[in-house]
């Protein structure tokens, strides 16, 4: 199977990535069949389209792109029969995530891709109980998956690799930025990196010396800023000077052996809890999660836009 060949579409599991990724490929003129089994399943996930499709529309729809190509199909095997590509995106859980996707593997056609949506599981562990583990692979998102493009591609130890190139080239058709990833490893690459500066956000809050809204101000008017251009390697190249890196690590590689950070994650008490709790409903006191969720929609619409125009290397054929 190439790319062209993905005409149908099913989702499993419709919880806020599910759902993020129905608007995505309903944009791009999909026709997609969702599944989840949970009560009201369908009610919620139906609201949550209609919720992220102003900002779609903002963004740009493909031609025939319409929320009525969206079915809700209660039986699995039904759902996955004659799907393409299925996008799973059950509850992190290990035990659940292969159980679900052997059934998937079993009920879908041979030809069918089958891709999860995990967020820190490996390839390797999910495919080790399907028949069919070489069109398993890891495709992890980001919310909100409907205007995020990056999606990490991992394929397992019996993916074919026939099976990431199909991947990498129909999720570049939907206006993705695919970043593939070679080795196998928990968290991929760039929740690992999110990861670092939440353990270090929450040591900061839980030692008082900072709340929520000052650790968020100082992501946003600082390194968020450069980022979201950059990324760190490059941010660090300008930090030195004409000679780039070299001199950058020159001087202030020592640095990096002083104990600044802490790397082990504090412990989740209730106190650092409710912190953490009290500080993002005091920063958000007046504003309802739809009203921030929209503003989030517009600035990434806008944002993405500047990021096309500033650094076009990063929208070459789709890839990274």
């Amino acid at each position: 199977m190439n790319s062209q060949s993905i005409k149908n579409v099913t989702v499993v599991g419709t919880g806020v990535i599910g759902n993020g990724w129905i608007g995505r490929f309903l944009s791009q003129g999909y026709d997609v069949i969702a599944t989840d089994p949970a009560p009201n399943a369908e009610a919620r996930m139906r609201a949550a389209v209609e919720q992220a499709w102003p900002a779609l529309e903002k963004q740009g729809l493909a031609e025939g792109a319409s929320k009525d190509r969206l079915t809700f199909e209660p039986d699995l095997a039904k759902a996955v029969a004659h799907a393409d590509l299925i996008q799973e995106n059950a509850p992190e859980r290990e035990e659940l995530k292969r159980g679900l996707l052997a059934q998937i593997d079993s009920f879908a056609k041979p030809d069918a891709i089958i891709a999860s949506s995990t967020s820190g599981l490996m390839p390797s562990t999910l495919q080790a109980d399907c028949e069919r583990p070489e069109r398993i692979i890891v495709a992890h998102p980001f919310n909100p998956v409907y205007l995020i493009p990056l999606v990490e591609l991992v394929g397992g130890k019996k993916t074919a690799p026939e099976v990431v190139e199909t991947a990498e080239q129909f999720y570049s058709s939907i206006e993705m930025k695919p970043l593939v990833i070679n080795a196998e490893i928990e968290g991929h690459v760039a929740d690992r990196l999110m990861e670092a500066i939440w353990r270090e956000a929450l040591h900061l809050v839980n030692d008082g010396i900072a709340t929520t809204e000052e650790v968020d101000a100082a992501i946003i008017y600082g390194p968020g800023l450069r980022w979201a251009l950059m990324g760190p390697f490059l941010t660090l190249h300008l930090a030195g000077g004409e000679q780039g890196m070299r001199h950058m690590l020159e001087q202030f590689g020592p640095a990096l052996k002083l104990p600044w950070t802490k790397l082990v994650a504090p412990e989740l008490t209730e106190e650092l809890s409710n912190q953490v709790i009290n500080g993002c409903e005091q920063q958000t006191a007046g504003t309802t999660i739809s009203e921030l969720e929209q503003r989030r929609d517009d600035f990434l619409i806008e944002l993405q836009q500047l990021l096309s125009k500033y650094w076009p290397g990063a929208n070459l054929n789709g890839k990274i």
